[in-house]
C-alpha cells in the first residue's frame, strides 16, 4: 500500500484536470515531493492504467524506481488521461478519490 497521502494524489488529480491553467503549479507540486512519493505516484498511475494489478503494488513501485529516467513531473504531465489513471489507481487500492477530492474543493 502506498505511503503517499491520498490528499497529495487528489491534489495532483485536480491540477491535472486543469492542465492548461495549472501546469506550472502541478509541476512545482510534483517536484517538491520526495523520491518515494514520486515513485508511488507513478505506481498508482500505472495501476490505474492497468499496467499492474493492485496486488502487484511492490512490483509496480520497484519498477517505478528502476525506470525513473525522466523527471516525474514531465512523465506524468505527458501521460494522456493521467488524472483518470490516478483516480482508477486509488480506487483499485481501496481509496475513494472522490471523498478526498471533495475535501479539497
Amino acid at each position: 500500500m502506498p505511503d503517499i497521502s491520498p490528499r497529495k494524489v487528489a491534489q495532483v488529480i485536480i491540477m491535472a484536470r486543469e492542465l492548461d491553467r495549472a501546469e506550472p503549479e502541478l509541476r512545482a507540486f510534483i517536484d517538491r515531493m520526495d523520491e518515494d512519493e514520486q515513485a508511488e505516484l507513478v505506481a498508482i498511475m500505472w495501476i490505474g492504467r492497468g499496467a499492474f494489478e493492485a496486488g502487484d503494488w511492490d512490483e509496480a513501485l520497484s519498477t517505478a524506481y528502476s525506470e525513473a529516467t525522466t523527471p516525474t513531473a514531465d512523465y506524468l504531465i505527458g501521460t494522456p488521461h493521467v488524472s483518470d489513471h490516478l483516480e482508477a489507481g486509488l480506487e483499485a487500492l481501496g481509496i475513494s478519490p472522490g471523498e478526498v477530492e471533495d475535501d479539497l474543493l
